[in-house]
C-alpha cells in the first residue's frame, strides 16, 4: 500500500496520524531526500527514513504530536527539524536531515484522496507550499521546475511490467515474491484452475487461450518471463517475445541444456543470431542451486531487481527517476 493510500485509509477511520518525509540530506545519511514514512497513533508506522536512532525519535515525535493534536492542545500541525546525525545522535554515517513533520487530521480526506488516486497509477510529482498549518499540495508535470519557495516532491514509484507466463509450482512462488515490489504482474497461462483462488492486489490474472497473442497487448520494454507447463508452449511464447524486439527482458526457465535445445529450435524457425542471445537461461542469479520453488523465486527476483536498475541507468537522469532537490520555505524548525 502506497504512501497516500496508508494516509487516507487512517482518516477514513477518523483516525489521526503523522507523514514524516526527509526534505533534505547533507553528506553520508541513510535515505536520500523523499524518504518518507507514515506514524500512526499507536506508534506503527509505515514506509522509513532509514531507521536507527533518527526514526526512534521521529516515531516518538510524530507520536506526541498526534496526541497534541488529538487533544485539541496547542502546536503547529507542521514543523521542521534538523539532526546532524553523529552530534545529535551518535550515528555514523556523518551527515545531516531535514524533516518535515505532517500532522493529518480527518477533516483533510478528501483532499487528500486525489493523491492517493494518483499513486495508485504509478510515479507522480507534486508542487506545493509549507504553511503553518498544513502543506498544500498540487500535482504537477514531473519536470516542473519549483519556483522559489515551493516544495517539489515524488511520490510513488513507476512500476515495471512483468509479463510471467506459467501458472504453476514456480509461477506462484514468483508471484508472491514480487507482491512487496514495484512491479505490475501480468499472470497468463491457458488453464484457469491453475491460478489461485486470491492473488496479490497488484497481479492481473489472464487465463487466456491465446497465449502467444497476449504479447501484442504488453507496453514496449515489458519484461516477459517463461515458465509454462508445455515447452511447445515455452517456444511459441519465447520466439514470439524475441520477434517483437521491444521487451527488455525475455527470461526462460530451465537448464543449460534447455537452452541448448531451445537456440537450436529458434534458428530452426528462423530467428537470427542476435534474436536468439537476447534469450537469457537459465534464470536467476549464480550461486543458489536450491530447486524449492520459494528459493528459485528468491534467485529470479533478485535478478530481476538488478536488471530494473540496470534499465533505469539506461534512461539517464531525465524523467521520474531523476533526484531533484527540496526547495523549501517557512514552517516551523526545533533543533
Amino acid at each position: 500500500m502506497g504512501i497516500w493510500s496508508t494516509i487516507t485509509g487512517s482518516l477514513a477511520a477518523r483516525e489521526y496520524c503523522a507523514m514524516v518525509s526527509v526534505i533534505e540530506a547533507r553528506g553520508s545519511a541513510p535515505r536520500d531526500t523523499g524518504a518518507r514514512m507514515v506514524v500512526l497513533a499507536d506508534g506503527s508506522f509505515t514506509g522509513t527514513i532509514g531507521g536507527g536512532a533518527l526514526e526512534w525519535q521521529a516515531i516518538a515525535s510524530a507520536q506526541a504530536a498526534i496526541a497534541k493534536a488529538e487533544a485539541n492542545m496547542s502546536g503547529p500541525p507542521v514543523r521542521q527539524s534538523v539532526h546532524a546525525l553523529g552530534p545529535d545522535l551518535g550515528q555514523c554515517c556523518g551527515g545531516s536531515v531535514r524533516l518535515l513533520e505532517e500532522v493529518l487530521s480527518p477533516s483533510q480526506l478528501d483532499d487528500l484522496q486525489a493523491l492517493a488516486a494518483a499513486e495508485d497509477q504509478g510515479a507522480f510529482a507534486t508542487l506545493g507550499r509549507i504553511g503553518e498549518y498544513q502543506v498544500t499540495r498540487a500535482v504537477v508535470d514531473v519536470n516542473q521546475q519549483p519556483d522559489a519557495g515551493m516544495l517539489w516532491e515524488q511520490f510513488g514509484q513507476p512500476r515495471q511490467t512483468l509479463a510471467l507466463f506459467g501458472a504453476g509450482h514456480v509461477g506462484r512462488a514468483l508471484v508472491l515474491a514480487l507482491a512487496p515490489l514495484n512491479f505490475k504482474v501480468v499472470w497468463i497461462d491457458p488453464r484457469p484452475g491453475a491460478f489461485p483462488s486470491i492473488v496479490p492486489g497488484d497481479v492481473a490474472v489472464v487465463p487466456s487461450p491465446e497465449v502467444v497473442g497476449e504479447l501484442a497487448a504488453l507496453p514496449d520494454q515489458a519484461f516477459v518471463l517463461v515458465m509454462s507447463h508445455s515447452h511447445a508452449l515455452d517456444l511459441d511464447v519465447v520466439a514470439g517475445a524475441l520477434r517483437a524486439d521491444r521487451f527488455a527482458y525475455v527470461g526462460l526457465i530451465g537448464s543449460d541444456t534447455k537452452r541448448a535445445r531451445f537456440q537450436s529450435r529458434l534458428r530452426q524457425a528462423g530467428l537470427g543470431r542476435g534474436e536468439i542471445e537476447r534469450m537469457v537461461c537459465p534464470i536467476g542469479i549464480p550461486g543458489i542451486g536450491s530447486k524449492e520453488p520459494s528459493a528459485i523465486a528468491a534467485s529470479v527476483v533478485a535478478d530481476l531487481l538488478g536488471r530494473v536498475e540496470q534499465c533505469e541507468q539506461k534512461a539517464g537522469a531525465g524523467g521520474i527517476n531523476k533526484k531533484m532537490p527540496l526547495r523549501i520555505e517557512g514552517g516551523h524548525e526545533r533543533g
